[in-house]
């Protein structure tokens, strides 16, 4: 848990990139200076001076081992620049790693920084690296936030390659909407780029540094909307083609040939999604020239999301598999064993003559056996006919018995019917989802989908945190109150320990574990599959596939789990 991870801390980003539509009018070397943006115009006037009281604020010494508010313990600084520096720490109170960035109290940027991170915190939108804890103390001013071990930064990821469509498109519609929520609340980044933007390992985008970013490097615009959604832009620009979109170098990423201005994504690599190209003109603006069909340009991150929407739905490539070797037989088995060569068998000139059969049974003890097996035959035909005639005679002389008739209303055996599912939703109630967007998979009728849990080293029960201490799994809505007699569920992998449970039957929309009272199976661990038989119908409108452990991921110490499918029977 105490790894070293850069995806998972949200620290100033020092790649010496000028911003998008927020650039500073002269950058100095550590990128962190304060900068003042106007659409387009910069004024850099008065950031000497700022910088200048940044440096001599400079804050106490802190060194690894430091505590704060004597629990969060420093581990490893990550950035020290312009006053304030960022660390990797463990918080001892809820054994976890955090990160933390920390400033003077008297720092020009504190009190920005403290009113961001504090209006960040109050969004909990898990699309974003969340804020933990804002404090002044001692004369120092911390931000404490989510650090996410298994994360990788979008830098890293385009290192290895152009993303393909499914993924690009996820990326501009996870991020379009989730800046758009910020927006509505009133909060806006300003400093988007592909190391703010981490990809989990199910798939799922965030975004850090939601606010605290733009305070921490002395930020400003006043067209926030526009920065936010050129940003957006350039991330799906970079993620199609593996360019950055303007002139200089920059996130590892080469920029464009001088003097040609900024030209389409399927106009710089071969095979790009037509949409999506057009999708990234539109954002990026370029001063009203937009994609090849003239659509109108996206000026917020409202209207890229909505934009999004209204393509068609790329779907994810289908998975590949190759073709297995051919079979090769042993020597054994391809009959050259204690066989002649072929060789030898073609130099041999005479062939084995063919043995005669024996002749037929002409003698009298012939015929004598002939006979006595014939008689047998018929003996026994006979014997099993009358048997089958007096069963018959029996079967129907016990049906014309009134006393052995069956009423007509009599008892009959149940037969299992499926029950409609209308939803389903990820169960997590002490800490943000892995991947709620993919719950529905494990009720889509289709076991090649699954839900699946985060990666954990260590510990199989999902990390021995407490925010995860509950477990997780998958929450089933029959849409009112049903009789639950049966369960079947497809694991994602054998191994999981897992419970199933049901709410009350007027419960409604039960998220806490101790929503669910009804107790359908003990946790044991189970395979391929979990098949829990009632002997009494249940009744409940929710029920809960609860996985308390995951099991082995194939890798040394680590472990993961998930659902591939529900069914509930009636």
């Amino acid at each position: 848990m105490a790894e070293r991870s850069t995806a998972a801390v949200d620290v100033a980003d020092t790649s010496g990139e000028e911003p998008l539509t927020a650039k500073a009018g002269k950058a100095t070397d550590d990128g962190a200076k304060a900068e003042k943006v106007s659409g387009r115009e910069q004024d850099a006037a008065g950031t000497d001076e700022e910088r200048a009281e940044a440096i001599e604020a400079q804050p106490p010494e802190l060194h690894s081992g430091h505590k704060l508010a004597r629990r969060y313990r420093l581990e490893e600084c990550v950035t020290r620049l312009d006053g304030f520096s960022s660390w990797r720490a463990v918080d001892e109170k809820l054994r976890r790693a955090v990160g933390v960035h920390i400033l003077p109290a008297d720092h020009p940027r504190a009190r920005p920084v403290l009113s961001a991170a504090r209006s960040s915190a109050l969004l909990g939108d898990p699309r974003f690296v969340q804020v933990l804890d804002a404090v002044e103390e001692n004369d120092l001013v911390y931000v404490v936030h989510e650090w996410l071990p298994d994360a990788t930064e979008l830098t890293t990821v385009l290192a290895n390659g152009p993303l393909e469509p499914h993924d690009a498109y996820q990326l501009v519609s996870q991020v379009s909407q989730a800046m758009a929520a910020a927006h509505r609340e009133g909060l806006s980044h300003l400093r988007i780029t592909p190391g703010s933007v981490l990809r989990t390992e199910s798939g799922q985008y965030r975004i850090r540094g939601l606010a605290v970013m733009a305070a921490l490097r002395g930020i400003t615009c006043e067209s926030p909307q526009r920065t936010d959604t050129e940003a957006i832009g350039a991330l799906l620009y970079a993620a199609l083609t593996q360019r950055w979109p303007y002139e200089n170098d920059a996130h590892g990423l080469t920029g464009l040939p001088k003097g040609v201005g900024l030209i389409a994504p399927d106009q710089v690599r071969a095979g790009v999604h037509r949409g999506l190209s057009e999708l990234a003109m539109r954002a990026l603006i370029n001063d009203g020239a937009t994609a090849s069909r003239q659509e109108q340009p996206c000026t917020t991150p409202e209207e890229l999301a909505k934009a999004v929407a209204a393509m068609p739905r790329i779907r994810p490539p289908e998975t590949a598999f190759s073709t297995p070797p051919p079979y090769q037989r042993t020597g054994f088995q391809q009959g050259s064993y204690g066989q002649p060569s072929a060789r030898s068998a073609q130099s041999s000139g005479a062939t084995q003559p063919v043995p005669t059969p024996p002749p037929p049974l002409h003698s009298r003890t012939g015929r004598a056996l002939k006979w006595s097996v014939s008689a047998l035959l018929i003996a026994a035909l006979g014997l099993g006919s009358w048997q089958l005639a007096d069963t018959l005679l029996k079967r129907e002389s016990d049906r014309d018995d009134p006393r052995n008739s069956q009423p007509a209303g009599g008892p009959k055996k149940r037969t299992a019917k499926p029950l409609s599912i209308k939803g389903a939703t990820e169960f997590s109630p002490l800490a943000s989802p892995f991947s709620e967007e993919q719950a529905h998979n494990a009720t889509d009728s289709d076991p090649s989908t699954a839900w699946v849990t985060g990666r954990f080293k260590g510990w199989a029960n999902f990390g021995n945190l407490s925010q995860r201490s509950e477990g997780s799994g998958i929450i089933v809505d029959l849409g009112s109150a049903q009789d639950i007699s049966e369960i079947q569920v497809n694991m994602y992998r054998p191994g999981q320990t897992v419970e199933v449970r049901a709410a009350a039957p007027s419960a409604a929309n039960p998220t806490a574990l101790g929503d669910f009272s009804q107790s359908l199976s003990k946790a044991e661990k189970a395979g391929d599959k979990l098949d829990v038989k009632l002997d009494k119908p249940v009744q409940s409108r929710y029920v809960l596939i609860h996985v308390t452990e995951l099991s082995s991921d194939g890798v040394s110490d680590w472990f993961r789990g998930g659902i591939s499918e529900i069914k509930i029977f009636s």
